[in-house]
């Protein structure tokens, strides 16, 4: 029976043919055989049957009949033939009742091979099906450490699950973060109405996502739809029409398109120079309505002494720039709903406004897309948004140098190290602190505790069960503390400690460089330059890291000390320069190569002289889990 559809199918066929000919592609459909070794096929898992995503059907088991269809399925072989009666018969059949008969093929990488069925799949792709029935194989890869690997096998994991196949991502740690946004616990499994509930939401995302203009984009749906729930969440994206959600996309498009950048971060380690003033503005100086600027905390600066840093900060730029700029400060914002807190800064007029902590991320991104005349900088360090911008300091310098100072005091005795949370820019700390130990000591040994598991005097506890004498704690002194716990580097004792050295986070210079740069209209200039997001990761050479020194420190070890202090402020000195090995002893850089900002941010090893591990998700406290769901290293994400 013929059908007035083959013809235009083969039109479709043809079309594709000459494109992949043109392009150098192969124009037909790719083989599995072709690039997975016969005996991978021996241990393939019968996953059953499963309704499958069409899109992510490419190819054929065997060469068999391949060169008759194009690479897009359609069909070839001319009109008239054996093939093209079977291919009208088939959407005859398909248009009066539907194809029911699965297919069967093999699933490799999650892109799937037919065995049987390519002329059903050539109709059903012809009609724009969504999906179709199979009986289902699963190829596994071999073992490889690459991206592309590791994604699969988090794919896969999600998978068992989810038993959700039509969504994909290209970044790691996609599917955990997925999973923690659904409101569902890590190895929680989903029940029919999760799934149903779940594909309906992709879909409707789906389509207003291409709608916009995402087909186009190299970053997948679901890299789309993630970005998409970081800022508005599951929940209203469930509750949205199809026509208030492509409202919504069109507002976070920035955030969207950015997940297809590679890097998606720009790391930026110093400020760049401000504007020299032009000669008619000091003739004719420009009377501005003052800045107001809001500091909004999680928690109270005389319980904190992280907030009590950021509040001295506060207190240095209204000192410094006087009636220029107003400033506020809003204590406790977890304590109610931080977006609130957000909202009533603004509505007091706060037009820059700084959010202290990584657990105020979340809100901060969601103020920043809701009101895109706000200036919101979060303090964190490896977040990926564009419409906002984070900031934090390069500890690690200070760590080395701390590290130096320890081992050359340690003897033949092991040093500890204590930390708190496994974010972003701590294990470089914990790097940098062992890196410098090894520098004076080859043989010395960091042991490394965490003060989010058990508490920081559990951690001590377990130091000085060890022997261990001589250790790198908190920077921050305790606030209505009775002097005993240590900060900084200390010589720990039964009776107290004693302060050798400490790092010293300078707040008030990196707010007043910032705010400058907001007056002089570079920091706007930055973000339109770039497509990338913007993370400030400043250091001591731009005066935001100082570190302070015990007069008890031995002369000689002092001069060392300070000689690594004036040569990281002039940038001269790089501790993450190679060789540098894990603790396996695999080499992390080869001997002369220094790691890039990028790798020291996503750290995620420890050094060889390091005895410890970074901790379980299940380990971690309340607070913790919190702050590392957000700002957490990818380890413990995927452990999460």
């Amino acid at each position: 029976m013929q059908t007035p559809y083959y013809s235009d199918a083969l039109k479709l066929a043809q079309k594709e043919f000459r494109r992949c000919t043109a392009a150098g592609q192969h124009p037909y459909p790719p083989v599995l055989d072709a690039f997975v070794p016969a005996e991978r096929f021996a241990g393939g898992v019968d996953l059953g049957t499963a309704s499958i995503p069409m899109e992510f059907v490419v190819g054929t088991r065997t060469a068999a009949r391949t060169n008759a269809f194009a690479r897009n399925f359609m069909p070839l072989l001319p009109a008239g033939t054996e093939f093209s009666d079977k291919w009208n018969n088939l959407c005859q059949a398909h248009l009066d009742e539907g194809i029911r008969e699965p297919i069967k093929v093999y699933e490799y990488m999650n892109r799937y091979y037919v065995e049987e069925g390519n002329k059903r799949v050539s109709v059903l792709k012809f009609f724009g099906a969504e999906a179709v029935e199979a009986r289902v194989t699963r190829i596994m890869p071999e073992a490889r450490d690459d991206t592309e690997t590791s994604l699969y096998f988090e794919l896969i994991d999600f998978y068992r699950l989810s038993r959700t196949n039509f969504i994909e991502f290209t970044k790691p740690g996609s599917c955990a973060r997925m999973q923690q946004l659904l409101g569902k616990s890590a190895g929680e499994l989903w029940s029919d109405d999760d799934r149903a509930a779940f594909r309906a939401a992709y879909y409707y995302f789906r389509q207003a996502y291409e709608a916009q203009g995402g087909k186009r984009l190299a970053s997948t749906v679901g890299d789309a739809m993630l970005a998409y729930m970081e800022v508005y969440g599951y929940q209203d994206l469930r509750r949205k029409t199809g026509a208030e959600i492509k409202k919504s996309v069109a507002s976070v498009w920035e955030e969207i398109t950015l997940q297809q950048e590679t890097p998606s971060i720009s790391v930026k380690l110093d400020p760049e120079s401000e504007k020299p003033e032009g000669l008619l503005a000091k003739v004719l100086p420009k009377a501005e309505k003052p800045i107001k600027v809001a500091f909004i905390h999680d928690k109270a600066p005389d319980l904190s002494g992280w907030t009590f840093g950021h509040e001295l900060g506060r207190q240095h730029v209204q000192q410094v720039f006087g009636d220029k700029i107003e400033t506020a400060a809003y204590f406790n914002a977890l304590d109610a709903d931080p977006l609130d807190v957000i909202r009533e800064a603004a509505q007091d007029g706060c037009s820059v406004i700084f959010t202290t902590s990584p657990r105020l991320l979340p809100a901060s991104l969601r103020a920043a897309v809701d009101d895109p005349k706000l200036t919101i900088l979060n303090c964190s360090l490896n977040m990926s948004h564009r419409y906002i911008r984070t900031y934090y300091a390069r500890m690690y310098e200070a760590k080395f140098i701390a590290g130096v100072i320890a081992g050359s005091l340690a003897g033949s005795n092991d040093v500890g190290y204590i930390c708190d949370y496994p974010i972003y820019g701590q294990v470089a700390g914990i790097n940098a602190f062992a890196l410098g130990v090894q520098s004076v000591d080859p043989c010395a040994k960091v042991r490394l505790e965490w003060s989010s598991v058990g508490g920081l005097d559990s951690a001590m506890d377990r130091l000085k069960a060890r022997g261990v004498r001589l250790v790198s704690s908190q920077d921050l002194a305790r606030l209505r503390d009775n002097g005993h716990t240590p900060f900084g580097l200390a010589i720990v004792t039964d009776s107290g400690s004693v302060n050798l050295a400490r790092p010293v986070w300078q707040w008030g210079v990196y707010y007043e460089t910032i705010l400058r740069r907001i007056q002089d209209k570079s920091f706007q200039a930055e973000a339109s330059s770039s497509a990338k997001a913007l993370n400030y990761y400043w250091g001591m050479s731009a005066g935001v890291v100082e570190m302070r020194y015990s007069d008890k420190l031995p002369e000689s070890t002092r001069k060392m000390a300070e000689f690594l202090d004036r040569s990281f402020r002039a940038g001269m000195c790089e501790p993450f320069r190679g060789p540098l090995y894990d603790q396996s002893g695999q080499a992390v850089a080869p001997k002369g190569q220094t790691l890039s900002p990028e790798q020291i941010i996503d750290m995620t090893w420890l050094n060889e002289n390091v005895v410890g591990s970074i901790p379980a998700w299940g380990d971690l406290d309340e607070t913790a889990k919190l702050t590392v769901g957000i700002a957490g290293i990818m380890t413990s994400k995927q452990a999460e």
